[in-house]
């Protein structure tokens, strides 16, 4: 917190300071998992993936709510915004729990299906889902208002709780460790849900939406639900394909490979959020975005460029020092794994820009 406050004295631009704070989210959650591995070990922590990738499968359905609330927070005036918030606030919410429920009822089922040791596990994290579909509601509304440093704060604040309150856990709790991974997980998301910045457009009378524009809604809502969904079976069916048929530590193995292969993906996912606001913007002025849109996808070509180089020139050393002995196995796959992210990082950023597009975003 003190980091942002800091900088945003020095006059960093808003989407200079967000940039910066995703930076430090995605390496302290990479601290997180790497620490994780270390402490495991590759059989507890295929458990533990588990868990992160049903944490990612929502993430990603939670999105949809982000990304909308993103686009109509822009569009809207604000004698209608009270009244659309309120809407979308009602059907995360219903969402969320219908969600959670489920997989508090299905924990059995989850336990025997993925072969973990605990059934808590699953309860643990139901519980959260509910709470994680309000956060990304609230951080698309932060998004879309361009208040980078709110959503910056959330961001940070969610991870800085996993990871300090998961390895308190563990160092000083000899129970189930991942118990305690679920436990740093739901508390997490509560605190992810400050700063809460639609309180008082919630207070506000709200105005009718007219039948049109909720059409649009909808429509808007449904691409990106669908776009979200396919994402969710590329990025994380096979973590859980491979949990459900290898042994627990070729399934860890994987995981490991996986997680270091995917910085690309999230390194990409933050030129988008930052590019949805910015053409949006200039397509409701009526401005030319094409060439925003080619700068953006050349710096993830960069970006996929670097990360390819260095786990092809390093794979021994960059294993060891992120997992260490035990997972050295997976050195000689990274460059591949690399590659296939690097190329779906960079195929993704441009179906993001078509979707947009169809639903009337992008002109």
């Amino acid at each position: 917190m003190q980091l942002i406050t800091s900088l945003t004295r020095k006059k960093i631009s808003p989407e200079q300071l967000f940039m910066l704070s995703v930076l430090v989210v995605n390496g302290g959650n990479y601290i997180y998992n790497l620490v994780l591995g270390r402490w495991l070990g590759p059989a507890q922590f295929a458990d533990a993936a588990i868990l992160i990738t049903f944490l990612l499968v929502l993430s990603f359905l939670a999105m949809t709510f982000q990304l909308v609330t993103a686009k109509y927070s822009v569009l809207l005036e604000n004698s209608q915004l009270p009244s659309f918030l309120k809407r979308i606030l009602k059907s995360s919410l219903f969402v969320g729990l219908i969600a959670g429920l489920a997989i508090m009822l299905l924990s059995g089922q989850l336990q025997d299906l993925f072969h973990t040791t605990s059934k808590n596990m699953f309860i643990l994290f139901g519980i959260a889902v509910p709470f994680y579909f309000l956060m990304s509601v609230n951080r698309g509304f932060l998004q879309g208002k361009n208040d980078f440093k709110g959503l910056a704060i959330t961001y940070q604040s969610e991870m800085l709780v996993r990871l300090g309150l998961t390895l308190l856990l563990l160092y000083f709790l000899k129970i189930d460790p991942i118990l305690i991974v679920s436990i740093g997980i739901l508390v997490s998301l509560l605190f992810g849900l400050f700063p809460f910045k639609m309180s008082s457009l919630l207070q506000l009378k709200s105005a009718t939406i007219d039948t049109v524009l909720s059409k649009q809604i909808k429509r808007f809502f449904l691409v990106t639900l669908f776009y979200e969904l396919t994402q969710i079976i590329i990025n994380n069916s096979d973590i859980l394909l491979v949990k459900h048929y290898f042994e627990d530590t070729e399934a860890g193995l994987y995981a490991s490979l996986a997680l270091i292969g995917r910085v690309v993906y999230f390194m990409a996912w933050m030129f988008v959020m930052l590019l949805l606001p910015k053409v949006i913007t200039l397509q409701k002025d009526g401005k030319e975005t094409q060439t925003l849109l080619f700068k953006y996808v050349g710096y993830i070509s960069l970006l996929c460029l670097f990360i390819i180089a260095g786990t092809a020139l390093f794979p021994e050393l960059v294993v060891e020092i992120l997992f260490g002995q035990a997972y050295l196995e997976i050195a000689p796959l990274l460059w591949k794994y690399a590659i296939a992210t690097s190329l779906f990082a960079i195929a993704n950023n441009d179906v993001a820009i078509a979707y947009f597009h169809k639903s009337g975003a992008i002109s």
